[in-house]
């Protein structure tokens, strides 16, 4: 039982570092998109460790799997949301950092 309280100790705290760089990409990265692709890609893997690591020290099955599940739900929806929001961002006017490299909408539109 030690073990397991020191790795879920080590999952929280490689968790909290991703949560932390997802908070750091939020306010220091130039454009909306940029911020956005921070916050969807590191606060995910921030907070799907964190879950991880409840599920493991768990006491009970229901905690356990209520945590996996919002790791799946955390995995699953992230990712679309923040294209969704992206794409919406640009379709009202939302423009890349000026020193962004390529535009690839602008090439769909």
């Amino acid at each position: 039982m030690i073990l397991a309280t020191y790795f879920a100790g080590c999952l929280i705290i490689v968790g909290s570092v991703f949560a932390l760089a997802a908070a750091i990409g939020i306010v220091r990265l130039p454009d909306v998109y940029s911020r956005m692709h921070a916050a969807s890609k590191a606060g995910t893997m921030g907070s799907g460790l964190m879950m991880i690591a409840l599920a493991f020290v768990a006491d009970d099955l229901a905690t356990a799997t209520r945590a996996l599940a919002g790791v799946v739900f955390f995995i699953l929806t992230a990712p679309v949301s923040a294209h969704l929001l992206a794409k919406a961002a640009y379709a009202v006017g939302y423009r890349l950092w000026g020193k962004s490299v390529t535009d690839e909408m602008a090439e769909h539109d």
